[in-house]
């Protein structure tokens, strides 16, 4: 649906639903539930985006969970969506339990590599880039953080 219209107008949308979004979750506080994938490139660098919608912050590829959806689905589907690539292999990294808009969200987190060159949709996400698992840049949104920390204790592991 949302390809339907022109890449430029969509931009122009987002920042508005994402607002709307984020009150009706604040007053509605029903549960919800997404994907995040800490993508890597052959080198071990991190993938993070900017998304044209929300916090100027660094984050990672990922988004809502749709109804009924399989986690591991959904994070392919967002990978396709937002970077144009399609995964081969993907792996579980754990789950995270906090509060996001103010309604309880469970964060399916999953970390991949990625031999492809991603390319953003230039509708939700504006930039990607690599960077060194050691150097990321900032800002990183705080569920980015969260969602690094947990693959990079999976990582020690």
């Amino acid at each position: 649906m949302a390809n339907l219209l022109p890449a430029p107008l969509h931009r122009a949308i987002l920042p508005a639903a994402h607002i709307i979004r984020h009150r009706w979750r604040r007053w509605r506080k029903t549960p919800i539930a997404g994907v995040s994938i800490v993508m890597t490139n052959l080198s071990g660098d991190v993938l993070l985006l900017k998304h044209s919608y929300g916090p100027d912050v660094w984050s990672l590829p990922g988004g809502g969970l749709g109804k009924g959806e399989d986690p591991e689905v959904a994070a392919r589907r967002e990978v396709r969506e937002e970077l144009g690539v399609d995964l081969a292999r993907i792996e579980r990294v754990g789950t995270l339990e906090e509060t996001l808009s103010g309604s309880p969200h469970t964060a399916h987190v999953f970390a991949a590599v990625c031999d492809q060159r991603p390319t953003p949709d230039k509708r939700e996400v504006k930039e990607a880039r690599y960077f060194p698992s050691h150097s990321l840049p900032e800002p990183l949104g705080r569920t980015t953080r969260s969602r690094i920390a947990l693959w990079r204790a999976r990582e020690m592991g």
